[in-house]
């Protein structure tokens, strides 16, 4: 499954928020996307979970029933009374709908994703009792239920502690090992470095797509940074090829 980014515009708020982009992402590749804040980054990959609407150009090469989607903590409503185990098995929703309920196996496949992000025993818990490193386990659970080829990560090693970064990145490591295609944005350059294979660079533009170490040099950070300092919210729709 390859996934082609064409001449991609999206737009937050009514200002465009990425540009043009155009990007051929491989079966198996775990990228990285990074950049400043307000580079476009979580709109890109809400486009690409079918949340965000594109206003010119196509994504092609997913469908929703081919994603499985890890949002940012922060979009999450944490006083919600819902239990660890009522969270991950929203994991199966694709499968269960609003008619259907858990049978035996579904139920051990749920008991078996919280065991194996570490929280065995902690299926009843609220999820407003949770800190933030168990939390992230929660939702990483969910995203094993989902059991995809695509896997979209949003920030997901924000707020969490050292064991659960590690636990989770051994857990990223055996989709990436299964060939799952794994596209996470991150503000985390020195785990990029150490971790992610390939690296799309953004400032609402494309500043590099491709290896990391050839992506994450000093002169395209410093580019980076620039263009979103300069980033002008009252300027009009660009064009391609506009002088």
């Amino acid at each position: 499954m390859t996934i082609y980014l064409n001449n991609v515009t999206l737009a937050y708020e009514k200002h465009p928020a990425v540009h043009h982009l155009n990007a051929t992402i491989n079966k198996g590749d775990w990228l990285a996307i990074v950049g400043p804040n307000g580079a476009g980054k979580s709109t890109l990959l809400n486009a690409m979970a079918g949340l965000t609407t594109v206003h010119e150009g196509s994504i092609e090469g997913l469908c929703s029933d081919t994603i499985a989607y890890l949002p940012q903590q922060a979009q999450l409503d944490k006083s919600f009374p819902i239990t660890v185990f009522e969270l991950v098995f929203t994991g199966l929703w694709a499968k269960l709908g609003y008619t259907k309920s858990l049978d035996a196996e579904d139920y051990k496949k749920c008991t078996a994703a919280i065991a194996a992000v570490g929280l065995h025993g902690f299926e009843s818990r609220m999820i407003n009792t949770l800190s933030g490193g168990q939390l992230q386990r929660s939702l990483f659970a969910r995203v094993l239920l989902q059991d995809q080829p695509v896997i979209l990560l949003d920030e997901p090693f924000n707020a969490i502690d050292r064991k659960t970064l590690i636990d989770l990145t051994e857990l990223i490591n055996q989709w990436h090992r299964g060939q799952r295609t794994i596209i996470m944005v991150t503000h985390d350059l020195d785990y990029v470095q150490a971790h992610c294979p390939k690296t799309l660079l953004l400032a609402r533009e494309c500043i590099g797509y491709g290896s990391t170490k050839n992506i994450l040099t000093v002169d395209n950070l410093k580019r980076a940074r620039q263009l979103s300092e300069s980033f002008d919210e009252h300027a009009p729709w660009c064009q391609q090829g506009a002088a």
